[in-house]
This record gives structure tokens, C-alpha cells and sequence, in this order.
């Protein structure tokens, strides 16, 4: 796979699953970007010193694992079902010092999936901040946008996480792979960041929902200085 694994370049990009799997053996940084929304719900949660468990799926094991933690499961977004979700803005008012379990099939996937190279979870309101922890945890650092997912379970490549990426690389020093390079692109030639992911498919899709607050939210620039980072399979302030 020597072909694929960038390892020319410190700065690396490659999407999803088979991105974490290609370079994470191979990189001493992970940066995991889900922008709408677990990477940007991560932000929020941390930044209120709460602990957060990613966990794949919402089912009987998270709710047997949250149980064994003592921890608050985060219910489904979409069946507002409960206080806390996938939602950014409901995160908002999480308790101080909360424990959380937050499943999630794109961020929580990938976050699971690093091993032991330090990993951490980067949106738009931290990308400054994560660059930063980043560069102090190793010098080769791979950036992987966790995308989305088609009805078959295929990835769908998505605008906001490219985005994200991009923004996150805007602030690391070091040689830039040419994939890596697409994602600054995207964000140096974006000049409105809150109406692109209001205007991209992602962004629509949760107005269309009646979670226009997410998008507001995980729309806002570098005004965290959280670098949450996976320790012991649960991110905290880094």
C-alpha cells in the first residue's frame, strides 16, 4: 500500500475507514473531522469538561456501555427522544464534568478504529486549536474527513468535512500531500463559511430536519481553543 500512504508529505488527507486504516499505522497524528455533527458536538461537550465515549451505534450495548461508565447516552437526533443527542445545540447545556456516550456511525466509527495513534477530533470552531495539539503530539499528522453515508452504507463524500479538513490544514506546518492540498483549497476559496454549509447537502439536509441551529453552530470559526484528544477510548481536553 506504499503507493497510497502519502508518506512522502507530514501533512496527509485520505477519507473514512480506509483512510484511518492506511494511515493511522503510518502516521503519528490522527485528526478525525465530522463537521455535521460529531466532531463539532465533541467540541461543545469537551469545552463544558465533560468526557466523551464514542460508541458506533445507538442500541443495547451503548446502553449497557453507558450504564457500566456511569455515563449520560446521547439518544438519536432524529427521534428527539432524549435531552442529549447528536445535536450540537443540545449539548449546549450539558452538565459540567458530564460523562457522555455519543454514538455516531461516522466520527465514533472512526474514532474506534486509530488504535494507539494519537487521535484527535477536530470541526471548524476548533481547527486552529487541533492543529496546534497536533503538531505538539508528532510530525507526520494525517487529516481523515469522515464523509457520510449513502443509503447502501457507501461513502458519500461531504463538502463540510472537506471543509474542515481544509481549515485544519490551514494552520499545520510541514509538507502538504497533493490530497491534503484539495482540502486547503476548498477552504482558502470558500468566502462564506456559514452559507456554504447552510447551502451544502449535509447543511440542507438538517434545516430540512428543523436542526438549523446545528449548522449555525458547527458554521462558527476557531472560537474554541478545545483540542479534544482519545485517551483511554474517550475524548478530553488535550
Amino acid at each position: 500500500m506504499g503507493t497510497f500512504d502519502q508518506n512522502e508529505y507530514s501533512i496527509r488527507l485520505e477519507w473514512g475507514i480506509k483512510g484511518i486504516d492506511l494511515l493511522a499505522p503510518v502516521s503519528d497524528v490522527i485528526i478525525i473531522v465530522d463537521v455535521l455533527s460529531f466532531s463539532t458536538c465533541v467540541d461543545v461537550a469537551v469545552s463544558r469538561d465533560a468526557i466523551i465515549y464514542p460508541y458506533e451505534f445507538y442500541n443495547d450495548a451503548a446502553i449497557a456501555f453507558a450504564a457500566e461508565n456511569k455515563a449520560i447516552l446521547a439518544s438519536k437526533r432524529s427521534e428527539q427522544t432524549g435531552v442529549f443527542s447528536l445535536s450540537p445545540a443540545s449539548l449546549q447545556h450539558l452538565p459540567l464534568g458530564s460523562s457522555l456516550v455519543l454514538p455516531s456511525p461516522n466520527g465514533s466509527t472512526l474514532s474506534l478504529a486509530t488504535g494507539s495513534t494519537v487521535t484527535f477530533c477536530a470541526c471548524l470552531r476548533n481547527a486552529r486549536a487541533v492543529a496546534q495539539g497536533a503538531m505538539r503530539s508528532g510530525k507526520t499528522i494525517a487529516v481523515i474527513p469522515a464523509g457520510e453515508r449513502w443509503p447502501d452504507r457507501s461513502l458519500r463524500l461531504a463538502y463540510e468535512d472537506l471543509l474542515g479538513a481544509g481549515a485544519v490544514i490551514s494552520h499545520l506546518s510541514g509538507s502538504i500531500s497533493p490530497e491534503a492540498s484539495i482540502a486547503l483549497a476548498t477552504y482558502r476559496s470558500c468566502l462564506d463559511i456559514h452559507a456554504a454549509l447552510r447551502q451544502c447537502a449535509s447543511g440542507r439536509e438538517l434545516i430540512e430536519m428543523g436542526f438549523e441551529e446545528d449548522v449555525h453552530i458547527a458554521s462558527q470559526l476557531n472560537v474554541s481553543d478545545i483540542a479534544p484528544c482519545l485517551i483511554g477510548g474517550a475524548y478530553r481536553t488535550g
